[in-house]
Order: structure tokens, then sequence, then C-alpha cells
């Protein structure tokens, strides 16, 4: 889907498009156009963010609420016969079947340019007959490749996201557990321990489930003294931010969540959010966390770490970092369910 992103940037200027915070967010945005308008929306997102518009679908456009029309396409991550990440396999297998019990009609969009304008032109057929939501599912490779950058804000930070977490990790030592959120972040954690030999059981990588890390890190923190640090990004962070008033008065005071802000969703094509133009910081204090912090350079997050690996929590650190990742940057080599038993055995020895 990079490849369509980088085509709508292209013609950014022709059209209204907003990346939203998360996919039921853009089935809401898109029927409220077509309530002003008259006009379907086009909401575009991967099968994994299926779960995030379930309910909107259901009982927001479903004929048997407001029947509203919005034209979905949805890449077919984890689809049978394609080797993907393991997060993406369950969802891939079951995506057609899941639309059908939702009573959302859908074909596998062709990758041919007469096909596409087929399946477009039945897709606005059902549009004027029943009003109500069609999908395309896009296989991998569909779209032509296309070069280019995706635009995003470019933070003025000299702190890249791999230096920072090198920071992060150093500072609180080995008596702490790290919660990784899904993509360039957990990646990077998984190749730094790799780097400097350290155990790679101090580390859960929530490698699907974007936006509810910070959520999984606050249990742990509740359920176990040892300090629990969340490597946050700013698109999972301001996915689900409504999780940040219950960190904040959680009272976990081993609760620590960083938020490693490139104002861009680095793991899926480099498309901009809005976190520049967002004070997160300011939104971490109105959730009554304890300690909120700041840091943009590397010189900033060394004095900031001093304190804030110290405090009590729950407490909140947002560092600037650039956009941006290694061309060469590896993936976990150990299955989810390796990893969640071996952190769970380090979690648990005396500390």
């Amino acid at each position: 889907m990079a490849d369509f992103c980088r085509c709508l940037a292209a013609h950014e200027n022709e059209i209204i498009h907003l990346v939203a915070a998360n996919e039921g967010n853009a089935i809401a945005l898109a029927a409220g156009y077509y309530v002003a308008t008259g006009q379907p929306g086009l909401v575009y997102m991967q099968n994994s963010g299926l779960g995030n518009a379930v309910n909107p679908l259901l009982s927001l456009t479903d004929p048997t609420v407001f029947s509203l029309p919005v034209l979905i396409l949805m890449g077919w991550r984890g689809e049978p016969g394609f080797k993907d990440e393991p997060q993406h396999a369950k969802q891939g297998l079951i995506t057609q079947s899941l639309l059908a019990d939702m009573g959302l009609p859908f074909e596998v969009l062709p990758s041919n340019e007469e096909g596409i304008i087929a399946a477009l032109n039945l897709a606005l057929r059902h549009f004027k007959e029943k009003s109500s939501p069609y999908v395309l599912l896009v296989r991998k490779n569909t779209f032509t490749s296309r070069r280019g950058v995706l635009p995003a804000p470019e933070l003025s930070s000299e702190l890249n996201r791999e230096a920072a977490i090198k920071e992060i990790v150093e500072a609180f030592g080995s008596e702490a557990r790290f919660v990784a959120s899904t993509g360039m972040i957990a990646r990077e954690l998984f190749e730094y321990r790799g780097k400097t030999n350290t155990e790679h059981g101090n580390d859960l990588l929530v490698v699907g489930s974007m936006g509810h890390a910070s959520s999984v890190a606050l249990g742990l923190a509740l359920g176990n003294n040892r300090p629990i640090v969340c490597l946050d990004g700013d698109g999972a962070f301001m996915m689900h931010m409504g999780a940040a008033a219950i960190s904040g008065v959680s009272k976990a005071d081993n609760f620590h969540h960083i938020i490693l802000n490139n104002a861009a969703h680095d793991s899926v094509g480099g498309l901009g959010t809005v976190a520049n133009q967002v004070d997160l910081a300011a939104v971490a204090q109105a959730c009554a966390y304890k300690h909120v912090q700041k840091a943009v350079t590397r010189l900033d997050l060394k004095r900031e770490l001093r304190s804030f690996a110290n405090l009590p929590g729950p407490s909140f650190l947002e560092v600037k970092v650039s956009k941006g990742a290694r061309p060469d940057l590896g993936r976990p080599t150990e299955s989810p369910k390796f990893n969640i038993e071996n952190f769970r055995q380090k979690l648990t020895s005396s500390l």
C-alpha cells in the first residue's frame, strides 16, 4: 500500500486527504463526508486494521442503521500462500470470511487497469443500489512500484530512533523490562540486544495490536514490581490516545511511557502523522501522569534520563527523533510465542 500512498501524495493538492488516528476514525470521517456531500469517501487500510473499523461499519454505515456508502481499499496482509509476518497470518487467513460475516460485499482488486475500472464501476453500482460500504481487497504487488519518499514533517532533531533506544535502555539498566510497540521500534530494540549481546528476554515485542503496547505495559506494571518501560511511537500513541488517561491515573509507580516521536508512520511507508502539531507531553500532563518530560537532542535525552529513570511513575517522556530507519534493519528472529515465554521467565525472576 506504500506505492498507493505515494500516488496519493503526488496528487495531494487535488484531493481532500486525511491520515486518520485509526481505521474506525477513518470510516466515521468518510461517513460524515458522504452525509455532507453525497459523495462516498475512500478509506484505505491494511486488513489488520479491520478490527478497529468493525464498530462503525456495523453500527454506523451498515444498511440496518444509517446505510452509508464507503469505498474501502484494504491491503491483504497475510494472504494465504504469501510469506508475511506472524502477526498477519491469522488475520490474512480469515479476512474474507470476516467480511462475509459482516455482510460487507468485496472483491479482490485486479492488477490490470481494465480490471480495476470494472471493479470501481461495480462498486459505484453497489452504492446506488445498496448505499452501503464496499471493499476492494488488494493483493501484494498489485500496484506498480512508484519511487519517492512519502511526505512527512521533518522534526528538528539530530537524534535518530536507534540512538534514542540505546540511551534509554542503558539508563534503565538490567532490572527494567521493556515493552516495544509494533514496527521499527521493536525491530531496532531487537537488533540493539543482538549487537550488545544482552538479554532478548528483557523485552516484549508487541508485533501486532498497534496502539495497545502501552496498555500491555501498564498491565505488566500493575502485576509486577519491576520497572516497566513502554517504547511507543507517535502514530501508535495517537491511535488509541484514550489509554493515556487510564495510564495517568493508574498510580502504577513502576510504569514509564516513552514516545519516540518522528511525526511519521515509519513502519508502513513513512506517511506523516500530526504529532508535530500536537503537544503530546501536554496531553500526558492533562492525563495526570505524575512526571512529564521532553527531549529533542541526544544531550537533552541524556540529561532527562538521569532523573526520568529514577522517578516514580506513571511517568511520560516524549523524545523527538528523526524520520527513517537503516535499509539493512533486520527483523526479530524469535517467534512471538518464544518471545513471550522467555519474557515471562525474565519478568518473574528475582530482582
